[in-house]
């Protein structure tokens, strides 16, 4: 049992019921994360565990998958947890937690764990909007920036006054942040969160999300357009995509290769997007273009990877979400949607099976 104490059995209030602070009925809850206290401690800091233990009777410490198949939280109805969730089948959580309602999820994708919750009937909640947050900020300031010409800039720029000349030559290649076209694709929460930032900016901004209709594009002030206008067109490009197998090794050489001769490519979603071999062609046919990756498939990249080394990538390690302090938002996101749970109130962060179709 991991950092828990003796199983105490309970009243059991109905879920969706109000629970008032002193009520000697309330519902059960747990905190599950195969990575322990320190799992949950990530993402759920102080206040809001402490806020959480007044609106629902939980059970001690932290429970691993080997707690919930020992059966030793067999009442809980509510389950919170985050990066490390225990990914159970239908049957076990039929023969282990009999009574569970709901699930809060305190990160992203829930496409690991969610479907036999789902078939159970079980409620899932995710924090995948403030998960967004950091990456919409950091894809916005990438974009900014390589629009700029700043990656391979910052690279050419030295000491060295005829290195600093070549830096100067190169960013003469770039027209800025004025009318300049990006390309963003996909418009899910992150997509439509950049879209949402580039209005602060003088930008003509261009998306392809077959999903998307006409009145959300124009609510978002972004022009649909096809794949191939994007590459061809737009000086930044950035990727948004869900990482569900129809979106695998769409971007290939033929896309690439489109790419104009000073633009750059960003990806903030996933690297499986990408077929990376293709990139690599690109960038070396013609090395003014700019990749900015912060996904790759896999994840590193293996050693002896063409990337490593190439002047004009841009390799950071999966930077661009949640980290540190960032990943509490998502824990605040959740106490937030339980509230409104336990209030009857609308919810907020619900996800459905068939949003897993199209979500990351």
């Amino acid at each position: 049992m991991s950092e828990q104490g003796s199983v105490q059995s309970a009243p059991v209030a109905q879920a969706g019921q109000p629970a008032k602070c002193g009520d000697p009925v309330r519902i059960r809850a747990a905190f599950v994360n195969q990575g322990g206290k320190a799992g949950i401690d990530r993402v759920y800091d102080r206040a809001v565990s402490d806020r959480l233990t007044q609106l629902f009777d939980f059970y001690p410490g932290v429970y691993t998958k080997a707690d919930i198949l020992a059966v030793v939280i067999p009442e809980a109805q509510v389950l919170f947890s985050t990066w490390g969730m225990p990914v159970l089948t239908e049957e076990e959580l039929a023969a282990c937690l009999p009574r569970l309602e709901a699930v809060f999820y305190g990160a992203g994708s829930v496409q690991g764990f969610a479907r036999p919750l789902l078939h159970r009937g079980v409620a899932v909640f995710s924090a995948w909007q403030a998960n967004s947050v950091p990456v919409i900020e950091y894809t916005t300031a990438q974009i900014i920036l390589a629009n700029k010409g700043f990656f391979q800039s910052a690279r050419l720029c030295s000491d060295k006054a005829d290195a600093r000349a070549a830096a100067q030559a190169y960013f003469g290649h770039f027209r800025g942040n004025y009318d300049t076209p990006v390309g963003l694709i996909g418009l899910g929460a992150i997509g439509a969160g950049v879209a949402r930032r580039l209005r602060d900016y003088r930008l003509t901004v261009y998306a392809y999300d077959p999903y998307c209709s006409p009145e959300k594009a124009e609510a978002l002030g972004v022009r649909l357009e096809s794949l191939p206008f994007l590459f061809s067109r737009c000086l930044t490009v950035s990727n948004h995509v869900a990482n569900i197998p129809a979106t695998r090794g769409m971007l290939t050489y033929q896309l690439f290769s489109l790419m104009q001769p000073y633009a750059t490519f960003i990806n903030t979603g996933r690297g499986a997007q990408v077929v990376e071999a293709d990139l690599v062609r690109a960038l070396r046919e013609e090395p003014g273009r700019t990749a900015v990756l912060d996904v790759t498939d896999p994840e590193p990249s293996p050693e002896g990877h063409p990337f490593y080394g190439m002047d004009n990538v841009i390799l950071t390690p999966h930077i661009a979400g949640s980290a540190g302090a960032e990943c509490y938002r998502m824990g605040a996101y959740m106490l937030e949607e339980a509230e409104r749970y336990l209030a009857g109130a609308t919810l907020r962060y619900q996800v459905t099976e068939k949003m897993l179709e199209s979500m990351a």
